[in-house]
């Protein structure tokens, strides 16, 4: 590292800091004198004050310093050489600077009286104590009942650019955890929450401890994976390492506890720290954990007469993961039932509810539902993966023809866009994408959403609440809003079609989603609520239409000469056939032993023009308005996942389970 780049100010400054670098690192390893990240040095009188110019130089080479740390410990990039050269660095700088790495300009007790968390006393007294204890100011801060741990927790966190550890919202991977011993954890205060396939993500009290990192990076199954850092306090994370290594965490060994019969609590009165230690609460993050570690879109736990079948969405293809005892099924409800704040005692109603947790690193909501049935409440969870919610359009599978045609409809200033498709066809999640790539500082995007799934920046989204703000009225506020493009979550009836269509008859762009089985089918769908053909006519962009086929696992897939009757449905010579592919039976360990992974969209765009207006006008049936289409070369989603399969995206028997491949 060029580390004479970040001091080039002062020459002396920088060599004295590199030499305590080397000499602060025994031979083992040990740090002779640590970097506290919440610390605050006693040395107030160091006699920078005589040295004004030295003063402003150093404070702004210790953010250049803290800079260059948080853009590369937290990816694990530097070598422990590296990493030692900044360590040092940071600590020459520290005694004058009286900060802890990353906190920023200004001490941290003063920053943290400036923000109103403390009082000028508070600190005083803070200072004193930390004198006689030896202790981090942080850590002496809480003690003295000046602040909470939250409110610690995010002033570090925001100080140092690095996300907030919360035990109660994130689920640790029992896999990660085997990385490291409970007694290394706990003597390097360092916890490893999970993997994903480049990254692991790790809980620190002081996320700069360069021999916590490279104590990870010699325990690390591969080098080559990026450190993530989640600051908190040492306390929490104490309980947390203690919580984590102390009870079971695998799905199987949760169950063989659960097996051995021993009396328990009621999940309903566990206060937070008991949640920890109860084997229903861990059985239930674990199956969550495994949920969202594969990629299901969707858990179904449903209750039997004897047992509980607990099945996961994957790929939009139902399999049981796993078969529990009936006698565990009331615990495991009332905590599901807690976490999105539901009535535990109301078992005969229908009810709904969400909650978010942090697994993996990655953020994601669950909308829950509870049904009963005649062997007890039936309870189904979306999982809504945030960071897989926007994705390019190419990323969704849109082909280069669909692609221009998206780029034609969005280009047009006013008009209704609309896309269809039953439930789990990924309507939403090509609507946020599209919106995702028209956003701009140009123009103001607001949406009426129920639920808002995802957050989107620079738009402006509106949860719409039965009762309270109905989607007709919603519309009504948005356009006193000088809104350029309205999102509309889903026209359900006439009165938000109504409006939803003098919005875009009056200059704005509209989209909004229907469920209908095609693109021709909307037309009816919007007369079926009360819409006149002489309005629609002129006022329709584009109808989309979209299905979701399972992809090929490309380590596993193989190639397949298509028979006669393959050919026939592929509209390809059959006396010279194309090779194409199709699903291993047995797949592979990167496909869970399918054949697919992923999905991907089969999509058909009908864009609106002069002539389909006039036919619409007229009223024509939905068979003259398709013969017209397919004569402006119309691409149906046949047509659209027979060229996947001729791309060797998805095969045949994929796309045959979501569309008339015979039609």
């Amino acid at each position: 590292m060029e580390e004479a780049k970040i001091l080039d100010s002062d020459e002396d400054v920088k060599d004295s800091a590199q030499e305590a670098s080397v000499d602060a690192l025994s031979s083992d390893g040990a740090v002779e004198e640590d970097v506290d990240f919440f610390d605050e040095s006693d040395d107030t009188d160091v006699g920078v004050e005589d040295e004004a110019g030295k003063d402003e130089v150093l404070e702004g080479d210790l953010v250049s310093i803290s800079e260059t740390v948080t853009s590369e410990v937290p990816e694990g990039a530097g070598t422990g050489t590296e990493l030692r050269t900044m360590g040092g660095a940071l600590q020459g700088t520290e005694d004058e600077h009286e900060d802890g790495p990353g906190i920023g300009k200004g001490r941290m007790g003063e920053r943290m009286a400036a923000m109103g968390l403390i009082t000028e006393d508070q600190l005083n007294v803070a200072l004193q104590e930390k004198k006689i204890s030896g202790k981090m100011l942080g850590e002496v801060l809480v003690e003295l009942g000046f602040i909470e741990e939250d409110t610690l927790t995010l002033f570090l966190a925001e100080s140092s650019g690095f996300g907030v550890f919360d035990p109660r919202n994130t689920i640790v991977d029992g896999e990660a955890l085997a990385i490291l011993t409970k007694t290394v954890a706990l003597e390097h205060q360092i916890l490893p929450i999970s993997f994903t396939e480049d990254s692991i993500y790790v809980a620190m009290s002081d996320p700069y401890d360069v021999v916590a990192l490279d104590t990870l990076r010699r325990f690390m199954p591969s080098r080559s994976l990026q450190i993530k850092p989640m600051v908190t306090t040492a306390s929490i994370l104490s309980d947390a390492i203690d919580a984590s290594y102390g009870y079971a965490s695998s799905i199987k060994d949760i169950l063989a506890e659960l097996e051995e019969g021993k009396e328990q609590k009621e999940v309903s009165s566990l206060n937070e720290k008991e949640a920890f230690m109860h084997p229903i609460v861990r059985l239930v993050n674990a199956l969550v954990f495994e949920a969202v570690k594969i990629g299901a879109s969707d858990l179904h736990f449903e209750p039997e007469e004897n047992f509980v079948r607990l099945r996961y969405r994957l790929d939009g293809v139902l399999f049981t993961a796993q078969i529990l005892h009936k006698q565990h099924w009331n615990g495991i409800s009332q905590r599901l039932k807690i976490m999105c704040e539901m009535n535990i005692a109301d078992k005969f109603s229908p009810q709904d509810g969400r909650f978010n947790l942090n697994i993996g690193g990655r953020e994601a909501d669950f909308r829950v539902s509870s049904l009963p049935t005649v062997h007890g409440e039936n309870i189904v969870l979306r999982v809504l993966d945030k960071s897989e919610s926007i994705m390019p359009m190419e990323a969704l599978g849109f082909s280069e023809e669909n692609l221009e045609k998206l780029k034609i409809a969005t280009s047009k200033p006013e008009g209704i866009i609309i896309v269809t498709g039953p439930t789990g066809s990924g309507k939403s999640t090509s609507l946020y994408s599209i919106l995702n790539e028209i956003n701009d500082v140009e123009v103001n995007i607001q949406t009426l959403e129920d639920p808002v799934e995802y957050s989107l920046p620079m738009i402006r989204q509106t949860h719409v609440r039965e009762g309270i703000l109905e989607f007709a009225d919603g519309i009504k506020a948005l356009l006193r809003q000088d809104p350029d493009i309205i999102f509309i979550g889903e026209i359900r009836d006439h009165i938000t079609a109504e409006m939803a269509l003098k919005a875009a008859m009056t200059g704005h762009q509209v989209y909004t989603s229907l469920h209908t089985n095609d693109s021709f089918g909307a037309i009816p769908r919007l007369l079926d609520l009360g819409l006149k053909p002489g309005m629609l006519s002129g006022a329709i962009i584009a109808v989309f239409a979209q299905r979701l086929a399972r992809r090929l696992c490309k380590s596993c897939r193989q190639e397949h000469t298509p028979n006669e009757d393959e050919c026939s449905i592929l509209g390809i010579d059959k006396a010279n056939p194309p090779t194409i592919y199709e699903a291993n039976g047995g797949g592979c360990s990167m496909c869970n032993n399918t054949g697919y992974k992923g999905r991907v969209a089969l999509v058909e765009i009908l864009l609106f023009d002069e002539e389909l207006d006039q036919l619409l006008a007229r009223n024509e049936s939905k068979a003259e308005l398709k013969a017209v289409a397919l004569k402006k070369d119309f691409k149906s989603m046949k047509d659209d996942g027979i060229l996947k399969v001729l791309e060797g995206v998805t095969d045949i028997s994929a796309i045959s389970k979501i569309v008339d491949i015979r039609k």
